[in-house]
């Protein structure tokens, strides 16, 4: 009787397993999410393809802020490029840096974009600015002095140009913001105005202008 009582629990214990996994089964499929499981499936696919959707849309006012950003970015990074060999405070060698590593990506990202959208990359060396209603940057006579400067002269020289630089990419951003449409391009503008409005602070802290 007890062996009999024993096989007849492990008998029922397999055949609530099985239950289990009929019915795990039917819910979830072959995890393709196509079986709708509880609305979690048919849930989780649409912000998917909602945001591939709106990130798939972009406007003139996108392209416009790409392919002005690009070489805009591109000259910071080329000032900040100057920092390590002629500042001469620890602080602005630090800023500088900051900037590039900040910037690089940034212009990664744009390319990206403007060739998915089949747009042409701004070549390098580019600038020419006024297409894009553009400012802050620094003539090729701003460029020069920059790097024959050393020293204090060089980081008062930096920090002044730098800030009239970021103060044209946040204008740049700000216009993104109110006329872009391309879900991640307006989320950059946003990153852009927030992190170099701060950096606009740093550097006039650093002058002693506040």
């Amino acid at each position: 009787m007890i062996r009999m009582r024993s096989l007849v629990r492990r008998t029922a214990a397999v055949a609530t397993a099985g239950a289990a996994l009929f019915l795990l089964a039917a819910c979830g499929g072959d995890g393709s999410g196509t079986a709708g499981h509880g609305g979690h499936s048919a849930a989780s696919a649409t912000p998917s393809a909602s945001a591939s959707a709106s990130q798939g849309k972009h406007n003139p006012a996108d392209v416009a802020f790409a392919k002005g950003m690009i070489p805009h970015h591109r000259q910071a990074v080329e000032m900040a490029d100057l920092a390590p060999g002629r500042a001469g405070s620890a602080e602005v060698r630090k800023l500088a840096a900051d900037i590039e590593k900040a910037q690089a990506p940034e212009i990664r990202a744009l390319s990206g974009w403007l060739t998915s959208w089949g747009e042409e990359v701004p070549a390098a060396g580019t600038m020419d600015h006024s297409a894009h209603g553009m400012g802050g940057m620094m003539t090729d006579e701003e460029m020069s002095g920059l790097g024959d400067a050393s020293g204090r002269a060089f980081d008062t020289a930096f920090l002044e140009l730098m800030i009239k630089h970021h103060e044209g990419a946040v204008e740049m951003a700000r216009t993104e913001r109110a006329d872009g449409s391309y879900g991640p391009a307006t989320k950059m503008a946003g990153e852009i105005i927030a992190s170099q409005s701060a950096e606009i602070e740093r550097m006039r802290k650093l002058l002693g202008e506040d």
